[in-house]
């Protein structure tokens, strides 16, 4: 079994930063892909970053890109976005999640783990 606890969510205004963590634990996280999504009111929950297990290769959505970083410490089983230039849109609750292989995946049919969100509010 996996636990994946998400942190660092918060209110901050339109440009400003934030870094969310997700720490996992039960079972080693070292050999899998993990990855970060999000989700609006009203809206399905979307792709925002994917890491692969050694943290060489990752993807992001185009909405994110240049703008979030996805990372990750598999000394600590931790899993990081720091997330700049935040944007009103960007306002969701993100979730941390664990895929099911080593790779960087895009599908959220790809995860078998999931955190329970941690909320991010960008005022205009």
């Amino acid at each position: 079994q996996v636990q994946l606890v998400e942190s660092g969510g918060g209110l901050v205004q339109a440009g400003g930063s934030l870094r969310l963590s997700c720490a996992a634990s039960g079972r080693t996280l070292s050999y899998v892909g993990m990855g970060w999504f999000r989700q609006a009111p009203g809206k399905e929950r979307e792709f925002v970053a994917a890491i692969n297990w050694s943290g060489a290769i990752t993807y992001y959505a185009d909405s994110v890109k240049g703008r979030f970083t996805i990372s990750r410490d598999n000394a600590k089983s931790t899993l990081y976005l720091q997330m700049n230039s935040l944007k009103p849109e960007d306002t969701a609750v993100y979730y941390c999640t664990k895929s099911h292989f080593n790779g960087a995946a895009v599908r959220a049919a790809e995860y078998d783990y999931w955190g329970q969100g941690t909320q991010v509010t960008v005022s205009s």
